[in-house]
């Protein structure tokens, strides 16, 4: 029998949970036909406060606000619907503009920018130590086949060193072995830490690269984890013996008896202050501050980068002199987040070029784009000094080619005209000379354009970030023209409904406590006090402050001041007096001020056209309420909205 209950019970839980709503389809409210999820509430509400572990937190007061107002906007999206808002040829095409701009910036960012520093920051992670022969000839296809035979060389067994030494046009690094040190992502030329990037340690490249400086074999001999930084101090005893003369065997037992002391215990800042020769940094215990790699000489470098924290190095030999060099702090490596602004500026001057005309020659290859080569000859032989704008309309060489096309692509034409159309409207273009570079620039420019706003025309179906940002612009131009008809629009302000508005508040508009005043200002103490010693005498503030104020604009006005509020200091300091009198000198900014109340004006109500800016601007914003709660009430009563509050406590539960 207990079994046959307990088979029960199961049976009935599974009918229960297989009859149960997903979660996320669980209905909040229903108005009209339409129904609103947990699911589009928890993405609604998560997009307009910050994600949803910030979400999660929030109370069910304020879910329940929200899904009011949500409730609302989503009965006046509906209204906006059955206006006929979605085929109206003027919103549509406003949705359409705004798509186009929006979507190349969106596409530039989301297909270059993005993935670049994405690929950059992974890439910084790690610092290479790196070798190359590199080959160059005046006859580039000639240093191409060197550096292949090279690499052919070095398959064969050829040491990597020799061939260094006898072929490699570096003359610093050619007798190392190639050795350029170490590098990282964004700090050389792209190609060339591209191909170190795909190279195995301990191996070459078979595949020269080709940059502007001619054609590298790389080798990467060495491969760690970044540090970004590090923060070192340092004694230094230079060679040095005078202006003239140098001794580096004095310097060596300087240095060593400064070693023995730091083995015996000493303090390492206090043997910096007393012995080092480094004037920038011994005052300061020899702190050179954070720095990256390569920032320092390379034997300095490369013995501050090899300590751990708090060690102190070996004696290191520099042009400098001898240093010991004791590592004090080290940066860790930041996240991408944290790192995203910088990654862009590195990208954007090392790489976005290069990239992009990648991108570009890809889309040229999808959309099918040609150029009409001819034409774009005809037109740089023939244009007769022709200027961008409305000098190109009235040239005799335009008439036979205004109508030809330029350049197609993805089954659209662009004829002469339309190019002309559009560059005239773009400063780099309008009212220039039409030369040979400005017209070749206006073409690559405008079919670039082109291309990029073709693809962009494609967003809405292949990203879903982008669609979501299309769907809330398109919302928002319907709910601007619903709030422009049934709110904006039926505002009608006239003297007469001002009037009653304000004796309707009258009580609302008030002067402040206000202070008339005059100042005497001076950027020396000595002649403010000069002027208060005269005021004392009896010598007139009007004649003071018209004669020798030195505030920018109030000698013609002898220092007058009109009617203020007491919020600034000068206005403050005369409300403190009585009428009449003046003050003591004070310091004031970058000078001295003496001030004198000549009126004071305490709090009494405004009169109509006093308070008229505000009681304008309040009314609006009244009859805004009025007028949008009439719409809404409408809508609900067209719309019979039901909220399930009680679901509430199911938001943002799901795992």
């Amino acid at each position: 029998m207990r079994n046959w209950l307990v088979l029960i019970v199961m049976i009935a839980s599974f009918l229960a949970s297989s009859c149960a709503p997903e979660h996320s389809k669980i209905v909040l409210a229903e108005f009209g036909n339409d129904k609103i999820s947990i699911g589009e509430f928890e993405n609604a509400y998560a997009k307009n406060t910050g994600g949803v572990e910030a979400a999660k937190k929030d109370s069910i007061s304020k879910y329940k606000n929200f899904l009011d107002l949500y409730v609302n906007f989503k009965m006046k999206l509906k209204d906006a619907i059955s206006r006929g808002f979605d085929s109206d040829p003027a919103l549509t095409a406003e949705l359409n503009d705004y798509k186009d701009k929006v979507g190349v910036s969106y596409l530039i960012e989301k297909q270059i920018v993005d993935p670049g520093i994405k690929n950059l920051y992974e890439q910084r992670k790690y610092e290479l130590r790196v070798s190359h022969i590199m080959i160059r000839d005046s006859v580039d296809q000639k240093a191409k086949a060197l550096a292949y035979a090279i690499v052919d060389s070095l398959k064969n067994g050829k040491s990597w060193d020799e061939m260094a030494k006898k072929y490699s046009a570096d003359q610093y690094s050619k007798n190392l072995g190639g050795d350029i040190y170490w590098i990282t992502g964004g700090t050389i030329i792209p190609e060339f830490e591209d191909a170190c990037y795909q190279t195995e340690v301990g191996k070459f490249n078979p595949i020269p690269v080709k940059t502007a400086y001619g054609w590298h074999i790389v080798k990467v001999t060495d491969k760690r984890e970044r540090i970004p930084q590090i923060r070192a101090s340092h004694i230094l005893k230079d060679f040095k013996v005078d202006s003239v003369k140098t001794d580096s065997v004095a310097a060596r037992k300087q240095i060593e008896d400064i070693q023995q002391q730091l083995k015996n215990g000493a303090d390492f800042a206090e043997l910096a202050r007393k012995y080092s020769d480094d004037e920038g940094t011994k005052a300061n215990n020899g702190d050179l501050g954070f720095f990256e790699r390569r920032m320092m000489i390379k034997e300095f470098d490369e013995a501050a980068f090899n300590l751990k924290k708090g060690e102190v190095s070996n004696i290191i030999k520099t042009k400098f002199g001898y240093h010991l060099i004791k590592l004090t702090d080290i940066k860790p490596l930041p996240t991408f987040e944290e790192d995203k602004e910088n990654l862009k500026k590195i990208f954007k001057r090392a790489r976005y070029d290069k990239t992009y005309a990648a991108y570009i020659s890809n889309l040229q290859e999808k959309y099918h784009l040609k150029i009409n080569d001819n034409l774009v000859s005809f037109i740089i032989k023939n244009n007769d000094s022709t200027k961008i704008g409305s000098n190109y309309w009235t040239k005799s060489w335009r008439v036979p080619v205004k109508d030809s096309v330029i350049y197609s692509y993805s089954n659209k034409k662009v004829t002469v005209d339309s190019l002309f159309s559009r560059i005239e409207k773009l400063p780099e273009f309008a009212n220039n000379l039409l030369t040979e570079k400005l017209m070749k620039n206006a073409v690559k420019k405008e079919t670039e354009n082109s291309l990029l706003t073709e693809e962009a025309g494609n967003l809405e179906k292949t990203d879903e970030q982008f669609a979501s940002l299309m769907d809330d612009y398109k919302n928002g131009i319907y709910i601007f023209k619903l709030q422009d008809d049934e709110i904006w629009s039926k505002i009608v302000i006239d003297s007469t409904g001002l009037e009653k508005f304000y004796d309707q508040n009258k009580d609302k508009y008030n002067w402040g406590n206000r202070v008339k005043f005059q100042e005497i200002f001076s950027r020396k103490d000595s002649l403010i006090n000069a002027y208060y010693s005269r005021l004392e005498k009896g010598e007139s503030f009007d004649s003071l402050a018209s004669k020798y104020t030195e505030r920018n604009g109030f000698k013609e006005k002898a220092g007058i001041y009109d009617l203020t509020e007491p919020t600034n200091p000068l206005a403050k300091a005369a409300a403190n007096l009585e009428v009449g009198k003046y003050s003591e000198p004070f310091k004031n900014g970058n000078g001295w001020s003496i001030v004198k109340l000549l009126v004071n004006d305490p709090v009494h109500p405004k009169n109509f056209e006093e308070a008229k800016p505000e009681v304008s601007g309040q009314f609006q914003e009244s009859e805004s309420k009025r007028l949008d709660a009439e719409y809404l009430n409408k809508l609900k009563s067209l719309y019979k909205p039901q909220i399930n509050y009680d679901k509430l406590e199911e938001v943002f539960k799901s795992n």
